[in-house]
């Protein structure tokens, strides 16, 4: 018997997006045929984000917009999983009846038990404990073969008041050194160029397995046991940016000069109601010794604006430290009163209008910041990891090690004269020639 055609929308962030392709490697080797097409599928699934306001909003508007294919097209189930389905277990069946099957974060392994009793009619819900199930696992990759990402850790212990990822993801947990390493050597035997460590909390990779903080050690045995060329730090908090870390950035050359250092604000007093771990000085202190270390380090950052209890000074404090500090990169979002979170029931709440005039102060302040830093690269020459031709701008795009995927700029570059013509997942030498605020133009050259 033919087996259902399963389609998937994967929204959210990367590391959402790894469950995708766990999910979807179980149903393939179950003999599902998975397609792009949704007014192909029988089955669609959608693994969603719950993080903050916006991200819920989007699932919904995903969910019901799947639903028109129920009506109209072919479609016979729609399976909600991931951070949605784990946070509103209860009412998901109540508020949106077009939903058949639910699976929580503890269930990405259960996936094809899923969709089985969802097609047999039943109206299942699959939670398992998000704190004993099994990581990682076999994957099919829904990023380019070049560019991969690899899960170090699941859940969170931080505890920050603001945040709901502890409620949904559970306890901080790391995947054994081992398992990673094997991952890694398949990524790269499917072409792998660039691999980027995620987790919530990369930077606390290993306490919970080996009584220390091992993410050093697990970088120098990726390099030892594969030859990939870009290895890629994300989600490194500065009170972890430990002196091995940072020595280990500098000194090996396979690591990209590149880290994602979340600040989320420097006034002490927001610092400490979020319940961040550290201070201002922590934070330019582990600043300092990195870009002492690693000159010309590319630093991106991510701040909230509008945190309960943050005022006209306070706010004018985080500007003055962006402007200081000039970060690379910078993304800054209003923040989400999120229930059962501490800071959803702390006075000082702040109107939302105000919160987004902030963002945008933000946003607008780091556009003249990306710009003026864009405009030093002027006429130099850097590595680029080419992404293909795009039809868009009549251009080849790609990235340095500068850009990591999906959240910084592109590079568009042309063709030397005499150049043959470039391919996915190539490294190409780029002399820039011109600048915007976030993206770089150029002309690859030869050698």
């Amino acid at each position: 018997m033919k087996k259902a055609k399963i389609g998937f929308v994967s929204l959210g962030c990367c590391k959402n997006q790894l469950d995708t392709e766990v999910m979807l490697s179980i149903l393939s080797d179950k003999g599902y045929e998975i397609t792009n097409e949704e007014a192909e599928a029988d089955v669609i699934i959608i693994n969603t984000c719950a993080f903050i306001n916006d991200a819920k909003q989007e699932a919904i508007d995903n969910i019901l917009d799947v639903a028109w294919f129920k009506k109209h097209r072919h479609l016979k189930k729609i399976i909600v999983t991931g951070c949605l389905a784990e946070r509103y277990r209860e009412q998901i069946f109540d508020q949106l009846p077009e939903v058949d099957a639910l699976a929580g974060v503890g269930s990405v392994k259960d996936i094809a038990e899923v969709v089985e009793k969802a097609l047999s009619g039943e109206k299942c819900a699959k939670f398992g404990d998000k704190n004993t199930s099994e990581l990682g696992g076999s994957r099919m990759l829904t990023t380019p073969p070049y560019a991969a990402y690899l899960k170090v850790a699941e859940g969170c212990d931080n505890r920050c008041t603001y945040c709901a990822i502890p409620l949904i993801r559970g306890k901080f947990r790391s995947r054994p050194m081992e398992d990673l390493i094997e991952e890694a050597k398949l990524l790269e035997a499917d072409g792998c160029k660039e691999l980027s460590l995620i987790a919530q909390d990369t930077s606390r990779y290993g306490l919970d397995l080996y009584g220390k903080y091992a993410l050093p050690e697990l970088i120098r045995r990726i390099c030892e046991e594969t030859s990939i060329p870009w290895i890629r730090l994300l989600y490194l908090y500065p009170d972890k940016i430990t002196d091995e870390l940072v020595s280990e950035i500098a000194n090996n050359d396979r690591v990209v000069k590149y880290v994602d250092l979340p600040i989320q604000h420097i006034n002490d007093d927001i610092l400490s109601a979020m319940n961040r771990h550290g201070s201002r000085k922590t934070i330019e202190d582990a600043i300092k010794r990195l870009r002492n270390a690693v000159p010309g380090i590319t630093l991106r950052t991510t701040v909230i604006a509008g945190f309960p209890g943050e005022t006209e000074e306070k706010y004018e404090e985080l500007c003055e430290f962006i402007k200081e500090t000039k970060f690379d990169r910078l993304g800054a979002f209003a923040y989400s009163r999120e229930e059962d979170t501490p800071a959803y029931d702390f006075d000082g709440q702040i109107d939302e209008q105000v919160k987004q005039d902030r963002v945008d102060g933000i946003m607008a302040l780091q556009s003249e910041i990306s710009e003026a830093l864009n405009r030093r690269k002027l006429r130099t020459t850097v590595r680029v990891l080419c992404e293909g031709f795009d039809g868009a701008t009549g251009a080849y795009v790609g990235r340095s090690e500068a850009d990591a995927p999906d959240v910084d700029g592109k590079i568009f570059f042309d063709l030397d004269r005499g150049q043959g013509l470039h391919r996915e997942g190539d490294f190409v030498n780029v002399r820039i020639t011109d600048c915007y605020d976030y993206d770089l133009v150029g002309i690859s050259k030869k050698g």
